[in-house]
This record gives C-alpha cells, structure tokens and sequence, in this order.
C-alpha cells in the first residue's frame, strides 16, 4: 500500500520523487500538509458519520451501559485514533527523504495514540463506575475512590509507555528507576495515599456510606454525604452549602455520624427546664385538692397520699406540727411525677424506649429537671415540632405547680426592683 502511493506521487515527477535539492523539501512540504489535512478529513468523517451512527444505535438500544458509554464521551475520545492512525502510515511516506523528520513525527503521533488510549480508558473506566453505583447495594459505598486507584495505575503505565517512545529506553527502566524517587513520590501523592488509605478502612468499618448525617464542627459541617472521592468526601450541609473535608480526617478527627438514630425506632430529646429553688415546697392541701382535678395526675396523687398518711400514723406523725415531721409531698415532686405522666401519655412519644424525667445537679441558674425520651418520628421538622409542643406545654404548665422558671434578670427587671 505504502509503495503505491508512494509510486504515484513519484508519477508526477520525472524520474520519480526527487531525492535531494530544494524540490526534495517543496515536495516534503506539500506532502505533509497533504497528510495533515486527510487527517483533518478523517477526524471529521468519523465526528460526523461515525459517530451519529454509533449514537443512534446506542439510543435504539434498551441496555444502559452504551448510554452511559455515550455521556461519558468514550466514542469521542475513541474516534481521535482514527486520524491519528492515518496520519501515522502516512509519515513514513511524507518524510521519504528525511528519515530524522520522520522518526520524531512518528514518535510524537504515537504518543497522541497513546494519549487518546488513556482518555478513552479513563473514561471507559467512569463508565464501569457509573454502571457499579447503580447497584442498589453499592449507592452508598465509595466506589469512586476504588476507581480513582484504577485510573491512577493505568495512567501510570501509560505515561511510561510515553516515556519509553520518547526516549528509546524500555518502560522497565522508568519501573525500575521509582526507587530512586520514591521519597519524592510519597511526598507529592501524601494526600492521595491517605485518602486512598482512609476510604478503605471507611468502608471496612461502615463508619461513613453516601447518605448519611454526619455532623463535623472541625470543619463546620452539618449535613449529607453526597460523594466519596480518593481525596474528599462532601458534605451538603443543610443551608445548601458544600463542605469538603480530606477522607482522612473521618479516620483522623472525630465526627457525628447520625446513621445510628436514622435506623433506630426514634429522636432523642434531651432537654432541661430550670427551676427556681425558692419556689419549691411542700405542698399544701389546697394544692393537693387543686391538682387532683388534673386527670392524669389524680391516681398518682391519692395513692401516694394515702401511702404517706399511712406512714406518718405508723410512725407518729399525724399530729400537725412541723412539716419537716413524717413525709410530704412537694410541689417539684409533683410536677416531675406530672411531666412523666404527660409524655406517657402523648402519642408522638415511643414509650417502648428510654422515658424518664430527672433532677441534675443544682447549678446558679437554678434546678434543671431535664426531661430525656425519643419522639417516634425522626424526621427533623416533625421532631421539632412535637419538642416544641412538649415544652410549650410543660412551661405554661410550670405556675400551676407554684414554680418558675430561672431567667436572668434584664434592664426592665432592675427597673422594676428599683421602684
């Protein structure tokens, strides 16, 4: 094939293509702009015909993987060795009496070769990443770091495949030589190391998967893990905003992941009320009558006061006189039993986990009964909502226990105590 063509250039010469003088290089010149422009020719054939086959087969198709093929531009990348390929058998050809032009052509073409097989392989590798995501059991695992190791060796050994046209030497000698620069490597590649290293444990301890709420203050994030990479991981918090944090540092620093409430049968409320001291007492009858016309808190009011009399005429103590004499009832006891009773019965509350109401330590700002259980949804604006409502209740019901609750004083208060 060369020779023919080569032979009918040389018929429009007489005694076929000169070999030497000016005419040797005019002619050199013409052919190569000649071979230029039918690889030119060449990469339009095939982005214009070519490839609208290809796509249109494609898109009459009902797998998925020649789709995905088509939006990671695989066909395009492919298309480009086409000229290239071209341009190659025609060099020789082009630089017949110039066998240094044509050396060095022919290594710069086959390293565009190889350069296009890279892009294609690294987009045929997005490919494969696309189809695995796709698996239902895989969406929330970080596959995109597995495959970004991938594409890191095979752009390694492309690039010394490159090397090796380039200077003569064989790839084992750019293989060989990493030794030397390998201090240099790890140095540059530190970061993609150690993410490489971190998403791997990441996925073999299931600490982090795409999907989950996971607070991190370090960083300033408070979101959804949107995407597992080599080097990062991000975050969209809540307001919108991306976060990107070095996949290392999930092993590194600590974080919140709320996976573990998601998958549970409620939301935690974890909340205090803080009492005023000076207003807890005992509490007199007409308290007692007052709050037994509170539904929920009867039956709790008229056996414990029958348990106390019983014990107060056991022991003596049925006589008034003190109140510090026998036992009595307060109204911070009450209202404690009367919050339990409350939460027991709303319907927004799991009762089949952790309930309770308790004291903590008194502190300056009076006593906190903090009140502890788990809403049944999990969803964040439902469960604002019913936390919400439990509160506003307990606080206005606060005063009907002759309570308060602690505030610290403003300027209006300090006017008020000073008329």
């Amino acid at each position: 094939m060369k020779n023919l063509i080569h032979d009918w250039f040389g018929s429009f010469f007489e005694g076929g293509l000169p070999e030497s003088g000016g005419s040797m290089y005019l002619v050199t010149l013409i052919m190569f702009i000649l071979t230029v422009a039918l690889g030119a020719f060449m990469w339009w054939l095939t982005r214009t015909i070519l490839l609208a086959i290809i796509h249109s087969f494609a898109h009459k198709t009902t797998t998925n993987w020649d789709d995905l093929l088509i939006k990671n531009r695989f066909f395009a990348a492919l298309a480009n060795i086409v000229p290239l390929s071209v341009m190659h058998v025609f060099l020789d050809i082009t630089f017949y009496a110039l066998p240094g032009f044509e050396i060095f052509f022919l290594k710069v073409v086959d390293v565009l070769i190889l350069l296009v097989a890279l892009v294609s392989t690294n987009r045929l590798i997005n490919t494969m990443r696309d189809l695995v995501i796709e698996i239902e059991r895989m969406k929330d695992k970080p596959i995109h770091s597995y495959f970004q190791v991938v594409k890191i060796i095979v752009s390694g050994i492309f690039i010394f495949l490159m090397l090796s046209i380039l200077t003569d030497k064989s790839p084992l000698f750019f293989l060989t030589s990493l030794g030397a620069v390998s201090a240099i490597l790890i140095l540059v590649f530190k970061d993609t190391i150690l993410g490489f290293v971190g998403s791997i444990q990441l996925s073999a301890n299931d600490m982090i998967r795409i999907g989950d709420w996971v607070t991190m203050e370090k960083y300033g994030a408070d979101g959804d893990v949107v995407e597992i990479s080599l080097a990062t991981v991000k975050v969209q918090n809540f307001d919108k905003t991306i976060t990107t944090i070095p996949t290392y540092s999930f092993i590194s620093d600590s974080f919140k992941n709320w996976r573990g409430m998601q998958e549970s049968d409620g939301r935690r409320i974890k909340r205090s009320l803080y009492l005023k001291m000076e207003n807890m007492k005992f509490a007199s009858p007409e308290m007692i009558d007052k709050l037994k016309q509170v539904k929920i808190l009867k039956p709790f009011i008229e056996e414990r006061q029958a348990q106390i009399e019983a014990y107060n005429v056991e022991n003596g103590f049925e006589e008034q006189g003190s109140p510090l004499n026998g036992r009595r009832q307060t109204n911070i006891g009450l209202f404690r039993r009367y919050t339990e009773y409350y939460l027991r019965n709303n319907p927004h509350i799991n009762q089949n986990m952790t309930l309770m109401v308790r004291q903590l330590q008194p502190t300056s700002e009076g006593l906190p009964l903090e009140i502890y259980c788990f809403t049944k949804s999990k969803e964040w604006v439902q469960y604002e909502m019913v936390m919400g409502d439990v509160f506003d209740h307990l606080i206005s019901a606060v005063n009907y226990f002759e309570l308060e609750i602690f505030e610290k004083p403003t300027g209006s208060d300090f006017k008020l105590r000073s008329k």
